[in-house]
């Protein structure tokens, strides 16, 4: 019994260094109880867990703007030069790259495959890890907290953006009308009642933190799960094997070098201080997972395709939280300004 608690011990240690915590092995294991048990995903009505998600993405965007302070997002305006870099390569240098890449796709499974690159290319960037691997850095903290929080709230309205664009062109189908009142009933309502009571319960939802993002994890969860119940059971995986997913997790790994690597010589270029370029290459180099799973119930209708849409993003954030968790535990203990990932 001793040496499996020791054993337990020693492995959960060892995969919170690498950033592998509990919920990226719940987002797999959501598709796996999706693929041998979908039936419950598939359920229609009030109570069906598909509406508790559309429920469930109401409460994240109005808890998300409980916790914006406008006070904070004007102190944090001043140190433009870090935004603009920050922001473009979130949502400028992301989508172009992953445009330029279309012609290398072929149709069916993997144009879905290219659209889910392109969604995680037009997501915002993520407000608790980047504050959390920016601090274990040494970055410049206050202007992760601003620079994350301005990229989720930019993101209402720049994702819908792209990808209606996006969308328009392809064969998924896109209803422009229905998704600006989905983006209006679900995401900007809820949010711009949060801001407004930021006043009043901000300080009750920032003491409450924590328990808010169980809430959106849990949801993350429900809408995963579904997500995929409706892939499996229309068969959107069939024709796809390991290797393909083992592709797509490369080339998910190299759009985050690749950016991160952009981002690092943009700032050397600028002469960032040490802790804004910290700042800089993991602000802008993260994507949110909250934001993608909680607008794909918005922006894609077709609710069979949304699981393989959705898998380059859950393949991108599992890397980017054990890649970036490293760099950032090496640039601690070295000091360094993230130009070196030894």
């Amino acid at each position: 019994m001793r040496r499996i608690t020791v054993f337990w011990k020693g492995f959960r240690s060892l995969a919170l260094k690498v950033g592998l915590d509990w919920f990226i092995l719940a987002l797999f294991c959501m598709v796996i109880i999706a693929s041998v048990w979908p039936s419950p995903g598939m359920q229609k009505g009030y109570l069906s867990l598909r509406s508790i998600t559309g429920y469930g993405v109401s409460l994240i965007f109005f808890f998300y703007g409980l916790r914006l302070s406008p006070k904070k997002l004007r102190e944090g305006l001043s140190n433009w030069r870090l935004h603009t870099v920050i922001h473009l390569s979130t949502f400028i240098l992301f989508p172009v790259l992953i445009l330029v890449l279309r012609r290398y796709f072929g149709s069916n499974g993997n144009e879905l495959f290219w659209l889910g690159a392109f969604y995680v290319a037009a997501l915002p960037s993520t407000v608790s890890s980047a504050v959390v691997m920016v601090s274990i850095a040494g970055g410049n903290v206050p202007a992760a907290i601003f620079n994350a929080s301005i990229s989720s709230l930019i993101g209402v309205f720049i994702t819908p953006l792209w990808m209606g664009i996006v969308l328009t062109t392809s064969a998924q189908g896109f209803d422009l009308a229905d998704v600006i009142i989905k983006l209006i009933l679900q995401i900007l309502g809820p949010v711009t009642l949060g801001i407004l009571l930021n006043y009043k319960l901000g300080a009750f939802a920032e003491k409450h933190r924590k328990k808010m993002r169980y809430f959106d994890q849990s949801i993350i969860l429900l809408i995963i799960y579904t997500a995929f119940c409706e892939s499996f059971s229309e068969h959107m995986f069939s024709g796809h094997g390991i290797s393909d997913i083992l592709i797509l997790g490369l080339c998910m790994l190299a759009l985050f070098f690749f950016v991160y690597g952009i981002i690092l010589l943009v700032s050397k270029f600028m002469h960032f201080k040490r802790e804004d370029n910290i700042t800089a290459v993991f602000c802008g180099s993260k994507k949110s997972l909250v934001h993608g799973t909680a607008m794909s119930k918005v922006l894609f209708p077709n609710a069979a395709a949304a699981g393989i849409i959705l898998l380059p993003l859950m393949i991108y954030h599992a890397l980017q939280l054990m890649v970036v968790s490293i760099i950032a535990q090496s640039m601690a203990r070295r000091g360094g300004d993230g130009s070196s990932l030894e």
